[in-house]
């Protein structure tokens, strides 16, 4: 009897063993098996772990970044243990198989290389399926062509310069008389303001803050888990961007029927007028789409990247009148860790495979904090910039066609608040040992608390 309870016993040990591997190994096996059938011309899939079913790495990201709190490690466990190689890893994140690229060149390779890629925006009905980050082909450069003049060519620098500045200048006297204030809920409100008056002539009131509190919500979603149903937080991002387009059908409606002031010269104005070389304008979807992407792509970077430098600054006080300085507080703030895009056919890359329909996930962060690329790369130090980085190390703003269509935007803003921080206005961190989280975004928790005042 005893005898045969063991047999039993090892039995159920064996049987539990074999489905523990095979659930280890399920996503390496599964996707294996299917890149072989594919054939492929001898190319493999590159080295790496592709995790679970169904959650795939994602409680391992989780781990790196949310609860120990070193995103870099994440990287650089996959290069202790499978070498740095031609800079692929295979994983399975956000809910579908993908390699990681994480060298200059696999990265350039990915994002210059549009016949074989396309950009995929994690959840793209966040942003709208006729978005400037969404369309493709010519309909991609005619709607950027436009996007490109209306917010980052000098001439139209040179006008948001002329508007920003004043709301920037009172933004910061405020401040100062409020003494204490967490940075990046302040420079929300004023970059949201700016968006808000440039894109749409809103004005402070009570339409621009329900979209700031919608638009909260819909970048809380950008990449959360693909799971659409009540009290996930896509859910909740979709709810908020079909709040947040019914406010701007509205304003367009406004325009449309002569209720609205006629000549508002804002890129809401501009899309709804733009035609193409055959005289054909944007649909209402196309216009509304293109605002919605285009706030969430000016709002959250815009305002990471003032509260960051105003920590970095407020911790080296000896750089603050050095030139560069933007561009060192953009590098180390690492607002977009990431990029995304699919492939739109099987790839090959230094011998490996690429599969049709697998994310890649262009690992930007692991460039700017690569000591290869950079030297001491986590110290501020805006000196690094009197030089030229190293051929394709330096992609905050992504790279090749897709490059974002508001970089000179978002460093105007950076670049006139600071001047004018600097000048007139002493500051100094509350919480100088902040601890940091790193999703969404990486931001201190206390959100840069400082205390500040006049000169």
């Amino acid at each position: 009897m005893e005898m045969a309870t063991g047999v039993w016993v090892a039995l159920l040990v064996g049987i539990l063993a074999v489905v523990g591997w095979l659930l280890w190994w399920w996503n390496d096996i599964l996707y294996a098996l299917r890149s072989l059938r594919r054939g492929g011309g001898g190319a493999k899939l590159p080295p790496g772990y592709m995790g679970i079913p169904f959650l795939g790495e994602m409680l391992t990201f989780l781990w790196y970044f949310k609860i120990l709190g070193r995103p870099d490690d994440y990287i650089n466990s996959k290069r202790c243990k499978y070498g740095d190689g031609v800079g692929l890893y295979r994983t399975h994140l956000f809910g579908s198989p993908a390699i990681i690229a994480c060298t200059p060149s696999a990265n350039k390779f990915v994002l210059q290389t549009d016949s074989s890629f396309f950009l995929e925006w994690p959840s793209v009905e966040l942003v709208g399926t006729t978005s400037l980050v969404a369309v493709q082909g010519s309909s991609h450069t005619r709607v950027r062509s436009f996007v490109v003049r209306a917010i980052n060519q000098p001439d139209a620098l040179r006008k948001i310069a002329l508007m920003v500045q004043p709301r920037i200048t009172v933004a910061l006297e405020s401040w100062a008389q409020k003494g204490r204030i967490r940075v990046y809920k302040e420079a929300k409100k004023v970059t949201f303001a700016n968006i808000g008056k440039y894109f749409a002539s809103f004005e402070p009131g009570l339409v621009l803050d329900t979209l700031d509190e919608l638009f909260k919500g819909l970048t809380a979603g950008i990449r959360a888990y693909p799971l659409n149903f009540p009290g996930t937080a896509l859910h909740h991002a979709l709810q908020c961007r079909k709040k947040a387009m019914a406010i701007f059908r509205d304003e367009m409606e406004k325009r449309k029927n002569g209720d609205a002031s006629k000549g508002k010269n804002d890129l809401m104005e501009g899309l709804m007028q733009m035609k193409d070389d055959d005289g054909k304008q944007l649909t209402e979807t196309e216009v509304l789409d293109n605002m919605v992407s285009l706030v969430v792509a000016g709002y959250t970077s815009t305002s990471l990247s003032i509260m960051w430098a105003f920590r970095y600054l407020a911790m080296h006080p000896d750089v603050v009148e050095k030139l560069r300085v933007v561009e060192e507080v953009i590098r180390l703030a690492n607002v977009a860790a990431f990029i995304f895009r699919t492939a739109k056919k099987d790839v090959e890359y230094k011998g490996y495979i690429i599969p049709k329909g697998w994310k890649v996930v262009c690992w930007l962060r692991y460039l700017h904090t690569n000591p290869e690329n950079f030297e001491d790369p986590m110290c501020f130090n805006p000196d690094r910039w009197n030089e030229p980085p190293k051929p394709g190390s330096y992609l905050v703003f992504g790279g090749g066609s897709r490059i974002c269509a508001g970089n000179m935007l978002a460093r105007l803003q950076v670049a006139v608040l600071l001047h004018h921080l600097v000048v007139g206005f002493r500051w100094e961190l509350v919480n100088p040992n902040a601890t940091m989280s790193y999703l969404p975004h990486p931001k201190p928790v206390d959100e840069v608390e400082v205390d500040i005042c006049r000169i």
